[in-house]
């Protein structure tokens, strides 16, 4: 370079201009190599240099985002005694605002009064930006204030800075400030100020305000753009008003704003959010109709609306589609589709996309949410094999079980009565430092509760305020039930007692727990009925359940007259008796030798489409045989014989 200029070099002596004009129009050219190479043949050929030239130089720096080089041409400046102006330091603080170096920049504007260099307008612009873009709004703002302190008034420029600023800090009432603010000080807001502030309340999830902010546009004189709609849609989407998002869409064209993928992408996120998958699926196909290609986001949110909704089938049919349509399936869009089959109870087809997911042309490797997905998938499916050899395969790819991994595996563990593993895998967690929460804890008392294998389901519930878990109505409700299983029901008692304790309201699982503890401690009715009357006190109805439970109590205490009472009570409360509430009260009548009355339960019992068991009958006859009524036991015997044969008719059904 210094060889090519050397005839310039010499005419530069008397016209230093000219050197000025060509470091300008290397910086028009984004070359600042070549700047600084110029800049120094100048200084070794002994050619003046000024703070022009330096400025030029810095100038061609800043455009190609060379913010260190830009700020050792700065820092060379004193040494030749060029003395910085404040376009040196605006050049210089620009080209760090480029560069995202929201420190350095804040640095050298606020040291400019020490150097006796007066910032202006231009100045607090960069910084207010560079602090933008780091997302350091209340720096941006005390910029902002302290403007008049140096005598600068606040422009158009300054105000969208620091609204951008609060929009990328979700700061939505400071940009609202800022915007209210501007016409006080007789400026006008423009497309930028308006868009900034409807962006800012999308982000803090007020629509409502975003949508009031579009429609006041036309107040400024100013004319919303595809930028302010797709903000507004934006807003509508993340506040869940999927319709509104809609009704922007189809405003768009006829204001004259061309909509384009990121509106429609917008559009279909909200229909995602809310689980509209058919509104979906008919943006996503109407894209091309408005020349619009749909890319990887469009097709991701489609897919998870389709999953949010039910529809694993058609989630599965986007999937293969996109390469088709010129559109590389990413990570989102097979964990998108994992978790539909997942959310369809599709636990094999989760499986073959996760291990499709590296035979892809892309070779996309699984992450924790794959796995995730694809073991919660197995665990509803009841694999819970399957869910713990994925389990082990995460270690060997460097993924990291986390919470949600855990919680699924013993998810699956409680499904198939695999407590002891749901209980090894517990523990696993603690060792990997990995803090269970409700719901795993909740799974592995359900896991024991499932086996009734009450003494650690107890133990559970017990150390779960040592790991900073607060024991839910689940939690109890799980441990009561282990109890009611292993006949403890004195401990399941406690437990009620406890929960009162602990502020904990009971549910009508808790109370059908204990009422079925009740009914395996032959003599326990009444504490049933105790039971079922606190219920009706805690504001919890008695289902179906706790009723048959009550009976079944009252059965085994030989108190057919409240077995009776109790089955009429599920029809006033308007429940539906089940079988196992009408063999409940048959035995309790027929071991009374209550058989006329066994016999009428019997008949309601068909009325309903219910056939009494074959112990029922059994106990009937014997009422009857003990009563003499020898003829209605015949008759009933007959009828068993039929019923029999029937039921062996049906199993041997096609």
């Amino acid at each position: 370079v210094s060889a090519a200029l050397r005839e310039h070099l010499e005419e530069w002596r008397s016209k230093p201009k000219q050197a000025l004009k060509v470091l300008s129009a290397l910086a028009h050219e984004r070359l600042p190599d070549v700047a600084v190479q110029v800049l120094n043949a100048m200084r070794g050929r002994q050619v003046e240099a000024n703070a022009f030239h330096f400025n030029a130089a810095m100038n061609a720096c800043a455009k190609a985002k060379r913010w260190q080089q830009a700020l050792l041409v700065f820092g060379e400046m004193p040494q030749l005694l060029v003395l910085p102006d404040t376009a040196s330091y605006n050049t210089v603080i620009n080209a760090c605002e480029k560069g995202g170096q929201w420190q350095v920049a804040l640095n050298l504007a606020t040291g400019m009064p020490e150097r006796k260099v007066l910032p202006n307008e231009i100045t607090f612009n960069s910084a207010i930006s560079a602090c933008s873009k780091g997302g350091q709004w209340q720096l941006a703002l005390g910029l902002l204030q302290d403007m008049p302190e140096f005598r600068v008034l606040p422009g158009l420029i300054s105000f969208n800075a620091a609204i951008n600023a609060c929009e990328k800090g979700c700061e939505w009432q400071q940009a609202l400030g800022l915007l209210g603010l501007m016409p006080e000080l007789e400026l006008h807001p423009d497309e930028i100020s308006c868009n900034a502030a409807i962006s800012a309340c999308s982000r803090g999830g007020q629509w409502q305000l975003a949508l009031s902010l579009l429609g006041q546009m036309p107040g400024f004189r100013v004319t919303a753009n595809l930028i302010s709609y797709s903000a507004a849609i934006s807003a509508c989407e993340k506040g869940g008003k999927w319709q509104l998002s809609l009704s922007l869409l189809r405003l768009m064209p006829q204001v004259k704003v061309e909509p384009n993928e990121i509106s429609y992408n917008a559009a279909i996120s909200a229909c995602e959010k809310e689980g509209a998958w058919q509104q979906a699926l008919a943006l996503l196909s109407g894209m091309p109709e408005r020349m619009i290609k749909p890319d990887q986001i469009s097709y991701n949110s489609a897919i998870s609306a389709c999953s949010k909704g039910g529809q694993w089938q058609v989630a599965l049919g986007l999937l293969s589609k996109m390469p088709e349509s010129g559109v590389t399936p990413g990570l989102i869009s097979f964990n998108a589709a994992i978790d539909a089959c997942e959310k369809g109870g599709q636990w094999q087809l989760a499986l073959c996309i996760l291990i499709r997911m590296p035979q892809t042309g892309i070779s996309l490797l699984p992450d924790v949410i794959s796995y995730n997905g694809v073991i919660s998938a197995c665990s509803k499916g009841g694999q819970w094999q399957f869910a713990l050899s994925l389990l082990g395969q995460m270690p060997d790819l460097k993924l990291n079980p986390n919470i949600i991994t855990y919680s699924a595996a013993i998810s699956s563990c409680k499904s198939s009565g695999q407590w002891q593993t749901a209980l090894s895998l517990l523990s696993c967690m603690l060792t990997k430092r990995v803090l269970p929460n409700l719901i795993t804890c909740n799974a592995a008392i359900s896991s024991c509760e499932k086996e009734g294998s009450w003494q650690p389901a107890l133990t559970l519930l017990h150390m779960m305020p040592e790991m900073k878990l607060v024991p839910d109505e689940i939690s109890y409700s799980s441990a009561m039930s282990a109890c009611e299983k292993s006949g403890q029901w004195q401990l399941a008692l406690s437990l009620l007692t406890l929960m009162s304790e602990e502020l904990v309201a009971p549910d009508a699982i808790s109370f059908g727990a204990l009422i079925s503890a009740c009914s395996k401690k032959g003599g326990e009715w009444r504490l049933a009925l105790r039971l079922l009357s606190q219920m009706v006190g805690a504001r919890v109805m008695p289902d179906e359940i706790s009723y048959s439970a009550a009976i079944t109590a009252c059965e085994k205490g030989g108190n057919w007259q409240m077995a009776c009472w109790l089955l009429s009570r599920i029809s006033l409360s308007e429940l539906s008796p089940s079988s196992v509430s009408y063999d409940a009260a048959i035995l309790a009548c027929a071991r009374q030798q209550r058989w006329p009355q066994a016999l009428w339960l019997m008949r309601s019992m068909s009325s309903v489409s219910w056939w009494p068991t074959a112990s029922s009958f059994e106990s009937v006859v014997d009422a009857c045989d003990k009563c003499g009524a020898w003829l209605t036991a015949a008759a009933l015997l007959l009828k068993l014989s039929a019923t029999v044969a029937e039921s062996l008719e049906r199993k041997q059904e096609p």
